[in-house]
């Protein structure tokens, strides 16, 4: 009986320690769930942020540009962030950290659903929506600038796209991604058109990134490494089983639109990050073409951005 106790006691034991082990992260997306966001559900799905002795808790923003606020005050430990965004929040005086690349080029477009317009600068005179406050609103600035759009008004429509297009409030939205936001107009009838940021003079970006403040990258760098590995590892297997992916994903948010995710995850797989690590040299241009374009007030030293794994 007393071995029997012994036993139980050290099994009890032995699990707690077990559980105190395992870390907690809190990760908030840059929008609502979706397939942009599929490596991350691969990874835990997979068991390999558990592999890591991690747990990741993934919280959606109330609002747009809440990720990069919240992380780097420190509420969270994480965020799904965009390249742009960063380096104008680095320029205010936000401390941030990039740690890992999630889709490495752009998907941002500028959208409509008016056939006749042709060339940006036919949405001169315009009312023209932006979607992330703090940074689509400027994007939308140096577009017009290089691209000649006059006298436009700016609207901020938040994760609204579709019914301020259709009920004409806006006549275009800078935000949509070309991969998702086409596919979901298209289900409800609607052909949408669009320019392509990087054919009209915005330089080549990281569209998604994960970022955290210094004080969480030096007080949890074990299970912020950990994160990094199961990631590569998720988007290794995204690209690897794309099929079994998508399952799980869809698995893991119920909610989903099946037909639409689908469709839209052919569309961004091409655009997911191989590895870990960042290409410093795309970095620095763009902060050059924000700095000349107005994004930011102040030359930025995007390669203290970057957290560079060593090990």
């Amino acid at each position: 009986m007393k071995k029997t106790l012994i036993l139980v006691l050290v099994f009890s034991l032995l699990s707690t320690v077990g559980a105190s082990a395992t870390e907690k992260l809190t990760l908030m997306l840059d929008w609502f769930p979706n397939v942009d966001h599929l490596p991350i559900y691969v990874a835990r799905e997979s068991g390999y942020f558990r592999d890591q002795s991690i747990e990741v808790e993934i919280i959606s923003p109330s609002e747009t540009s809440d990720g990069l606020k919240l992380t780097a005050s420190g509420n969270v430990d994480l965020a799904v962030s965009y390249q742009p965004q960063t380096v104008i929040a680095a320029d205010q005086g936000l401390s941030i950290r990039v740690i890992a690349p999630l889709v490495v080029h752009p998907l941002t477009t500028l959208l409509f659903l008016d056939k006749s317009i042709q060339t940006p600068a036919d949405l001169s005179g315009k009312k023209i929506g932006y979607t992330v406050p703090g940074l689509m609103d400027v994007m939308l600035k140096a577009f017009a600038d290089i691209n000649k759009i006059k006298e436009y008004t700016p609207v901020n429509v938040g994760f609204t796209i579709l019914p301020p297009l259709v009920s004409q409030k806006v006549d275009a939205v800078m935000g949509p991604f070309k991969t998702y936001e086409t596919v979901g107009m298209a289900r409800h009838g609607h052909a949408a058109l669009f320019f392509e940021l990087e054919k009209y003079g915005i330089p080549d970006y990281e569209e998604l990134i994960f970022v955290c403040s210094p004080r969480v990258l030096e007080e949890k760098k074990k299970a912020i490494r950990g994160f990094v590995t199961a990631l590569e590892k998720g988007l290794a297997r995204t690209q690897a089983d794309p099929e079994a992916c998508l399952e799980l994903y869809l698995s893991a948010v119920p909610q989903a639109d099946r037909e639409i995710e689908t469709k839209a995850f052919e569309l961004t797989r091409p655009y997911f990050a191989s590895k870990a690590g960042h290409d410093k040299e795309k970095w620095k241009t763009f902060m050059e073409f924000s700095l000349k374009y107005g994004l930011i007030k102040h030359p930025v030293d995007t390669a203290k951005l970057i957290h560079e794994w060593k090990d």
